[in-house]
C-alpha cells in the first residue's frame, strides 16, 4: 500500500493465490494448473479420425480396391529390399490416402514417396482426376496479369526510350493431364493432417530446379533465395523436383507394359502415347533382371531441355510487335533460322540406352538376399 504500484489488482490476486495454495495444500485437484497438450497428443487426436469406421465400409472397401492399390503389399516387397516407412507408419499413411480418395473423388491414387525436410517432412500422394481444374489455371494467369498492367501504365505516364533488347519467349506450360502435369500431387506432413494440393509445374520451374540445390524446410509457403532465382516458393520447387524424379527413376521390367494403340492416333510424341499392362507378360528370370540393364525400361516420358515432355516451337508462337518497322522484321526473319525440334527417347526405352549410363553408375541392381546351402 505504501508503494502504490500500477498493477495493484494483479499483486493482490497473486497474494490471494499464494494464500489459497498454503491453506488448501492437500487439495491439489482444486488448484491444479491446466496441463498444456504436447505436439504428440495433438497429432494423436488428429490421427484418431483415421481409425474411425464408416457405415458404408463394404462399399468403400470395394471401391478402394480399384482406386487405391494395396499399400501393405507394396510395403512388404520394399521391406525385402531393406527400404520403406515401417509397418506402423505405412498403415497410417494408407488410412490417410483412403480419406484423400473419399474427399477429393479421385479415380486413381498411390503413395509417391516421402521427402525429408529440416522442420517437417512431406508425404506425397500421386492422383488422377476425371476433370481438369481450369479454375486453378485461371488463378495463376490472373496473378501475372496485374504486373503486366502496371508496367503498361508506367510506360504511358513516363515514356522512356525504346529498348532494342528482346527477352526470350516464355515456354508455355503443359496442360493439366498431359506431360509433366499428367498427375496431380497432394502432400501432408503427417498422416491425419490436411492434404494440400500442389500447383501445376511450369517449364521455367523445371529448368531452374535443375540448376540449384536446396534443402526442403517443410513449409510450402517458404520463399527460396537461390541463384539463379527460382520462380516460385517451396511448393513450386517441390512440384518441380517431383516431376524430375518421376521422369528419371520410374522403371519397369521389359514387357510388363505395352503401347496402347488407339484408332486415329498417329502422334509420335512420348507424352501423347499411352500404355497399358501387358496381360501376356510371363515375367523375367531374376538372374537376368539383376545383371542386365536391358531388362528394365522407362515407362514415363522424358523431360526435354525445354522443361516440357513435348517440344514447342517458340519461334512460330512468338508474336510480332505492331510498333516495329517492317524492315526490322525482315532482318530478324533472315537472321533467325528455324529451330531444330528436340525429341526425347520413346517410351519403354531400355536403361542400357541412357546417355549418362556410361559416365555414371545411375542404376544398380542386386539380389536382396541369397539362400546358401550350409
Amino acid at each position: 500500500m505504501d508503494e502504490h504500484p500500477d498493477d495493484a489488482v494483479d499483486v493482490i490476486e497473486e497474494m490471494s493465490r499464494n494464500v489459497k495454495q498454503d491453506v488448501f495444500k492437500g487439495l491439489r485437484s482444486t488448484l491444479r494448473n491446466v496441463s498444456q497438450s504436447s505436439a504428440a497428443e495433438l497429432l494423436a487426436e488428429q490421427q484418431r479420425l483415421l481409425f474411425t469406421p464408416k457405415d458404408d465400409s463394404a462399399q468403400t472397401t470395394e471401391m478402394m480396391g480399384t482406386v487405391l492399390p494395396n499399400l501393405n503389399e507394396v510395403a512388404f516387397y520394399l521391406e525385402q529390399a531393406g527400404v520403406g516407412l515401417g509397418r506402423e507408419e505405412t498403415q497410417r499413411v494408407f488410412l490417410a490416402l483412403k480419406h484423400l480418395v473419399e474427399s477429393e473423388s479421385l479415380t486413381h491414387c498411390r503413395l509417391w514417396g516421402k521427402i525429408l525436410g529440416r522442420e517437417s517432412n512431406y508425404i506425397i500422394a500421386e492422383a488422377e482426376t476425371e476433370y481438369r481444374d481450369e479454375e486453378e489455371e485461371l488463378k495463376q494467369s490472373a496473378e501475372e496479369a496485374p504486373e503486366e498492367e502496371k508496367e503498361a501504365e508506367a510506360k504511358e505516364k513516363f515514356p522512356v526510350p525504346r529498348s532494342t533488347y528482346k527477352p526470350p519467349p516464355l515456354v508455355p506450360k503443359e496442360a493439366i493431364g498431359t506431360g509433366a502435369n499428367k498427375y496431380v500431387y497432394y502432400v501432408c506432413s503427417e498422416p491425419g493432417l490436411p492434404w494440400v494440393k500442389l500447383p501445376s509445374v511450369s517449364p521455367a520451374q523445371i529448368s531452374a530446379a535443375r540448376q540449384i540445390k536446396k534443402f526442403f524446410t517443410g513449409r510450402l509457403n517458404h520463399q527460396l533465395l537461390t541463384y539463379p532465382p527460382f520462380p516460385g516458393n517451396e511448393a513450386n520447387y517441390l512440384r518441380a523436383q517431383i516431376a524430375r524424379i518421376s521422369a528419371g527413376t520410374q522403371v519397369s521390367p521389359h514387357g510388363f507394359y505395352q503401347i496402347l494403340e488407339e484408332e486415329g492416333d498417329e502422334s509420335d510424341e512420348p507424352s501423347q502415347v499411352s500404355y497399358e499392362v501387358n496381360p501376356e507378360f510371363e515375367g523375367t528370370p531374376v538372374d537376368e533382371m539383376a545383371k542386365s540393364l536391358s531388362t528394365w525400361v522407362h515407362h514415363v516420358p522424358h523431360i526435354l531441355r525445354q522443361g516440357r515432355c513435348t517440344w514447342v516451337n517458340l519461334a512460330a508462337k512468338q508474336q510480332k510487335d505492331p510498333n516495329e518497322d517492317e524492315e526490322a522484321d525482315e532482318e530478324d526473319e533472315e537472321e533467325h533460322d528455324e529451330p531444330e525440334p528436340e525429341v526425347g527417347p520413346p517410351l519403354l526405352t531400355p536403361l542400357s540406352e541412357d546417355t549418362g549410363q556410361k559416365l555414371f553408375n545411375i542404376f544398380r541392381f542386386q539380389f536382396c538376399f541369397e539362400l546358401r546351402l550350409i
